[in-house]
This record gives C-alpha cells, structure tokens and sequence, in this order.
C-alpha cells in the first residue's frame, strides 16, 4: 500500500484557483498538495479553451488561456506543492483533527485542513449521437492544440460561444471551417456571431450532422441533414468539433457533510464551508453577491489561504505583510 500523502492543506481543483492557492499557501510556510480528475493542471481552461485570449485578468490586456495557468504553475513551483492530477477526490473523514481523503486509485491525503477550488465540478461533454465511436479518431470535443488541425477541413458542431470560439481560432490555420447548429438562432454572443460571419465562414443551420465516415486512416467526411432541404450534403472533413455544451456534478464531494446547492457550496467571508477547517473558493464557492470571474477567486483564494493559516495555528497572523515585503 502506498504511503499517505501528508501536507498541511490539499487543495481540490487544480484551475487557476487553485493554482494560485498552491502558491499564496507556500507564500504561508504551509506544505500543500493539489488533487484533480483532470490529467493536467488549468482545470477548464485547459480542457475547453487554452488557446483562446482572456481579458479579464487584472494585469494582462489579453492572455491566451494556455499563458495564463503555465504562469500560475511557475508561480506555485517556487514552493514545490505536490501534484495529484488524473485522481477524483472520494471520501472525506477526519481523526483526530486532520482530515484523510481517500482518491481513486487508492491513493489517500492526509491534511490539516482542505480547500476546494472545483470549479464547476467534474464536466462531461454532451455526446454528439452521429459520432458515436469516433471520438479521438477524428471527432474531439475541445481543441488543445490548434497547430493539430493546421490544414484540415473542419467541422464545428454546436451554437454556443465555445463553437464561435473554435472557428475564430480555427479560420486561419484550417483548409475550411464550416459551423452547424440545429437552431437558427444562436447561444453565442451576437458580437463573436458577427466576427465569424464577417471572416466569411459557412454556417449551416437548421441542420444536423447525421453521419461521420472514413476508415482506418481516420475522418474523411461528414453527412448534414438540412431542415427542408430534398437531399443531404456531405462534406470533406477530418476533424469534427462536437461543441455541444456539457453536464457537470460535484460528484463525491457532494457527499462531504457541505451545504451545496445547483454545484455551489455555501461559504462565509472567511472562505468557510459548514464545516472547519474546509474552505472553498473560485466558482465553486456561494454566498451573496458571488460574481464569477477568475479574478474573484484569486482574492477569495488569499482570503481562504490567511484564514486556513490561523485555523490550523491560532499564533499565527491573518495578515502575512505584502508579498513585496519578502526577501
């Protein structure tokens, strides 16, 4: 059996909550680990949208999703946190005042207190019926690296913004990007609508993809039922993006004696959950007011880090000075 994990505070969500909580938790003398379902830290950044510009983080006129979370690991690496990535977070007990969380694979963690930066949850890309065994042989449900597709004819399946998305950072490498949507209207924001229609990308719509054809070597074509249309079209392609949106849950946590409601767990102004010495920060965290941005929960991270530093040692000082004042 392995040997328990044992640090001062696990951290459940590797995104950039988290991962700015992995470094304003070293920046406080405390040991800490980082657990999360997916294999890589960014959380859905990573997942959804690593090439795409964010700019809404304080500093940056714009940065590529990719950028930003590659820069909080290097931040957070100066204090060595320890990395528990591709591990689901199970059961949560406590014994004698620390806390055991017990991960798939049988891992488990041992620690004074927890924090959870899980973000929306775990998330499951809605399925798209006409792709059923194709994924990852010529369908994909994100789009990790564009350079993959520099070339391709490119199918894009969806109306949200993550569609839009896609085909404005996909319409410059791809042979062709061409977008299908069921409806006539769209989710997207009408301003990103506008920008894809104008860069003159094919939009079908009233349409569905009903069939994905190739062979061994991968993707070839895909056939699009057009509402009122005599005959259906097919079109090249040799990658599918099914943009379809996604469910998410808690999962395990849920179960962790909290006070969670719609995937939000109620805190207070200190970042605490019903329950001591567990915290949560990031969209994950609830209490009147909340906005989400990923700005809101670098603060509610420090928030919760300073508290959880004087809830593990009463001595201790809620405020640690200025990082700037460090030598």
């Amino acid at each position: 059996m392995t040997a328990p994990t044992e640090v001062d505070l696990l951290i459940v969500g590797a995104g950039p909550t988290g991962l700015f909580a992995a470094y304003y938790a070293g920046f406080r003398d405390l040991s800490t680990a980082v657990v999360d379902s997916l294999p890589e830290p960014g959380g859905q950044i990573t997942a959804m949208y690593p090439e795409k510009m964010i700019f809404d983080v304080a500093g940056f006129p714009a940065v590529r999703g990719r950028d930003l979370v590659n820069a909080l690991v290097e931040q957070a690496a100066q204090w060595k946190p320890t990395y528990l990535l591709g591990r689901r977070a199970l059961a949560l007990s406590e014994v004698d005042g620390k806390f055991t969380v017990e991960l798939d694979g049988g891992a488990v963690v041992v620690a004074d207190a927890v924090l959870i930066t899980a973000g929306i949850g775990e998330f499951t890309p809605r399925p798209l019926p006409a792709g059923d065994g194709w994924l990852d042989r010529g369908m994909v449900h994100f789009v990790p690296a564009l350079e993959v597709h520099r070339g391709q004819d490119v199918v894009i399946v969806g109306g949200g913004d993550s569609a839009f998305d896609w085909a404005l950072a996909l319409h410059p490498i791809a042979t062709s990007v061409t977008l299908v949507h069921r409806r006539a209207k769209f989710r997207a924001m009408p301003a990103t609508v506008r920008q894809v229609e104008g860069l003159g990308v094919r939009i079908i719509t009233d349409a569905e993809v009903v069939d994905l054809r190739g062979d061994d070597a991968g993707l070839r074509e895909v056939e699009v039922a057009v509402k009122g249309a005599e005959k259906n079209e097919v079109l090249p392609a040799q990658t599918v993006v099914a943009a379809l949106g996604f469910t998410a849950d808690l999962g395990p946590i849920e179960s962790w004696g909290l006070e969670v409601d719609h995937r939000s767990i109620s805190v207070d102004s200190t970042m605490r959950t019903a329950r001591d010495r567990v915290y949560a920060a990031g969209d994950v965290a609830a209490y009147p007011g909340k906005v989400k941005l990923i700005a809101t929960g670098f603060g509610e991270a420090a928030t919760a880090v300073n508290n959880i530093a004087v809830a593990i040692d009463p001595e201790a000082h809620l405020f640690p000075g200025h990082s700037s004042n460090a030598e």
